[in-house]
C-alpha cells in the first residue's frame, strides 16, 4: 500500500505536485525544496501540514487556496471544505472519522470536532494482483547466520532461561546474576559508575559537590571478555504468568515460550518450573512438538517441588547450562540466502507522519522480502479498523480472508465484552501529534504491510512458516505485539516511531526506524534509521526501503547491533488475550 498518487505545494511558489516530480518548479531541486502540505489521495477532504501553519495563512493546492481557520501544527491535518455534523472525514481515501460538530473550511481536525469512524467490511474475496518490484539486486544477497538443524537461520546464537511460572522470576534471577557478570555478557552499567562515584564523593566528606554533580556524557566501561566468542548471550525471561489465570492464557504463554524455544536465534535453553501451575511441563512440550515434532536443541527443564531443596535444583541448573553454553558455542555463522530472513513490522509512539515516511518504506522492504520468498509478519489487528477490505481484498486465498475476518470480529467482540473498543486505540501521544482517530492512525499503520499478496493468517501464538505477507493477532501494545511477532518466528523486527520508544527483545535484534528527521536527531541513542528524507522530499519511500534493507543484512549478519541491543533493552511480555488493547 505505498502511494500510487499523491500531491503536495511548493512553500514558495505553490506548483503542485508528486514526489517524483518536484522539477516542476525552480525550487524543485531534491533537497532545495521547501513543501508545506500534502494530499494523499484525489478523494480526501483533508491535508496534512508538513510544517506549522498559523491561523490567516493561505496554503494552495491544485489551483485552490485555502486560508486557514486556525493554526494548524505540523503533522496535524484541516479539512478543505466546510463539513457538517456527521460528514465525513477522508484521508488515504478511505474514511477515518466522523464530524461531530460543524467544521469550517481551513479548520484543524481535533478531537473535540471529530469522532472515530471507520468503513465497514465483508467477507468478500478476489484474486489479488501484485507487481513485484525489482529485486534483481536482492537474488543473489546473503547474509551470515546460524543454520539449525530444522532448516531454519538465526541472526543472532542465545542461550534462553526461562520460567513457566512467576513463581520462578526471583530463582531466573538468581541464575541471571551468576551468568552474565562471570561470562561476560552483561551489558556496562554506566549509572552503576555514577552511583558509585557519587559514593565515593560523599564517603571523603564532600557531600556538597553531589547536588551539582551531573556528568556531561555516560562513563565509559568495557566489559569482561567473553569466554564464549560464538555465542550472542545467555538471556533471562521474566513474565507474570503460567497461573491464576485462564487456561487459555496458560495454554497461549506455554505456546509463546515454545515459539521461543524453537526460534532459530535460540541455541538451547534451560526452565524453571514450580510445579503446581497451571502451565505444565508437559503442556510446554505438546506446544514444542506443534512447531517441531523433531525439536533437538539441548532443553534443560528443573521443577522445584521435585527437588531436594532450591539450591540443589539451582547448582544443578547452572551445571546444565554451563554445559549446554559449551554446546551452543560451537556453531558459527554461514552464508544464507534473504528467504530466510523473517522480518516483524510493528510501529510505536507513532506521529503524523508514520504514514507518510516509515511505515511504507518498511512497507516496501516487506515487499522486496516477499519478492524473494522470504517472510514478513504484520500485527496490531486494533490497527487495522478501516482498512480491513483492502486486506481481505489482498488474501492469497479465500480461507485465508475467511480466517482474517472470523479473527478480528472475535477480538473485536472481546474487546466489547470489556467495555472497550479498537477506537480506544490511539494514546494521548498518537493524538497530540496528529493521529486523532483509531481509523486515521490504522490507515497509515497498514503501509507497513507493503502490497504482495497475504499468504497466511495466524492467531496468537501461532509459528509463521509460509514465504510472503503473514498476519498474526496481535494488540498494537508495543511490547506485547513484538514479543509475539518473535514468538512467529521474526528474526529481526522493523519498528517504525515518529515520538520515540525504546522497546527491543531479547532474542531478536529490533530496528528503531524514524518517521521524522527532527526524532532522529534527538534520540539518537534509540534510533537506527532516519526515513526523514520522504518528508524533506530528498528521499522516495522505494530508496528508503532499499536503504532499509541494506542495514537488515548487516543486523542479521551481525557485523550491526542494532540501539536496542547495545542497550540491553530485553522487553518480554506475554499477551494476555482479552485484556490488552
Amino acid at each position: 500500500m505505498r502511494y500510487a498518487w499523491f500531491e503536495i505545494a511548493c512553500v514558495h511558489c505553490y506548483t503542485s505536485m508528486d514526489l517524483h516530480s518536484v522539477d516542476k518548479c525552480e525550487h524543485g531541486e531534491r533537497g532545495g525544496m521547501l513543501r508545506e502540505v500534502l494530499k494523499l489521495d484525489p478523494k480526501d477532504n483533508v491535508l496534512i501540514a508538513l510544517r506549522d501553519l498559523h491561523k490567516g495563512e493561505q496554503v494552495r493546492l491544485s489551483e485552490q487556496s485555502y486560508t486557514l481557520a486556525m493554526d494548524v501544527p505540523m503533522k496535524h491535518k484541516f479539512v478543505i471544505q466546510d463539513i457538517a455534523p456527521g460528514g465525513d472525514i477522508v484521508m488515504y481515501g478511505v474514511l477515518v472519522g466522523r464530524a461531530s460538530q460543524a467544521i469550517q473550511k481551513g479548520e484543524l481536525v481535533t478531537t473535540r470536532n471529530t469522532s472515530h469512524e471507520a468503513a465497514g467490511f465483508r467477507q468478500e474475496w478476489r484474486e489479488p494482483r501484485w507487481s513485484l518490484p525489482d529485486v534483481s539486486r536482492w537474488r543473489e544477497r546473503t547474509f551470515s547466520g546460524f543454520r539449525r538443524a530444522d532448516g531454519q537461520v538465526g541472526t543472532r546464537n542465545y542461550w534462553l532461561v526461562i520460567p513457566l511460572v512467576f513463581c520462578e522470576n526471583r530463582n531466573i534471577l538468581a541464575l541471571k546474576q551468576a551468568f552474565e557478570e562471570e561470562l561476560g555478557f552483561a551489558i556496562p552499567s554506566t549509572y552503576r559508575q555514577q552511583v558509585a562515584e557519587m559514593a565515593r564523593l560523599y564517603g571523603e566528606g564532600r557531600g556538597a559537590e553531589i547536588k551539582n554533580y551531573s556528568p556531561d556524557k555516560p562513563p565509559t566501561s568495557s566489559a569482561r571478555r567473553r569466554l564464549f566468542a560464538n555465542l550472542d548471550g545467555i538471556k533471562f525471561l521474566l513474565h507474570e504468568g503460567g497461573c491464576g489465570g485462564t487456561r487459555e492464557d496458560a495454554r497461549n504463554l506455554c505456546g509463546l515460550l515454545a515459539g521461543y524455544l524453537h526460534h532459530p536465534n535460540v541455541a538451547g535453553a534451560t526452565v524453571l518450573s514450580l510445579g503446581c501451575q497451571h502451565a505444565q511441563v508437559d503442556l510446554l512440550r505438546e506446544q514444542i512438538d506443534l512447531r517441531d515434532p523433531h525439536f533437538s536443541k539441548p532443553l534443560y527443564i528443573f521443577e522445584q517441588q521435585q527437588s531436594r531443596s532450591e539450591f540443589k535444583m539451582l547448582s544443578e541448573a547452572i551445571q546444565a547450562t554451563f554445559t549446554g553454553l559449551i554446546e551452543a558455542n560451537g556453531g558459527s555463522r554461514q552464508p544464507a540466502g534473504l528467504e530466510h530472513l523473517c522480518l516483524g513490522l510493528k510501529c510505536g509512539g507513532s506521529d503524523g507522519f508514520s504514514g507518510l515516511s516509515a511505515n511504507p518504506a518498511i512497507g516496501h522492504t516487506a515487499d522486496l522480502i516477499a519478492a524473494v520468498r522470504g517472510r514478513t509478519i504484520l500485527s496490531e489487528f486494533p490497527e487495522l479498523c478501516g482498512v480491513e477490505q483492502q486486506l481481505i481484498y489482498r488474501c492469497q486465498t479465500p480461507e485465508v480472508g475467511e480466517r482474517f475476518v472470523r479473527l478480528i470480529e472475535d477480538y473485536a467482540a472481546r474487546a466489547k465484552a470489556v467495555r472497550a473498543g479498537f477506537e480506544m486505540n490511539p494514546s494521548p501521544g498518537n493524538m497530540r501529534d496528529g493521529l486523532i482517530t483509531d481509523a486515521m492512525k490504522s490507515a497509515g499503520a497498514a503501509k507497513k504491510g507493503g502490497n504482495s499478496p497475504m499468504t497466511a493468517v495466524l492467531d496468537y501464538p501461532e509459528y509463521s512458516v509460509k514465504p510472503g505477507l503473514n498476519l498474526l493477532c496481535t494488540p498494537g501494545n508495543d511490547v506485547e505485539c513484538v514479543s509475539a511477532q518473535v514468538g512467529a518466528g521474526a528474526n529481526v523486527v522493523l519498528f517504525t516511531t515518529g515520538l520515540g520508544t525504546p522497546t527491543g527483545n531479547p532474542i531478536c535484534p529490533v530496528m528503531k526506524i524514524s518517521s521524522n528527521s527532527r526524532l532522529a536527531e534527538r534520540m539518537r541513542d534509540i534510533i537506527d534509521i532516519d526515513t526523514g528524507g520522504i518528508i524533506a522530499g530528498t528521499k522516495t519511500v522505494e530508496e528508503m526501503g532499499e536503504e532499509i534493507l541494506e542495514l537488515v543484512t548487516k543486523v542479521a549478519s551481525g557485523e550491526v547491533r542494532t540501539k536496542a541491543e547495545l542497550l540491553g533493552q530485553d522487553d518480554f511480555i506475554p499477551w494476555k488475550r482479552g485484556v490488552s488493547l
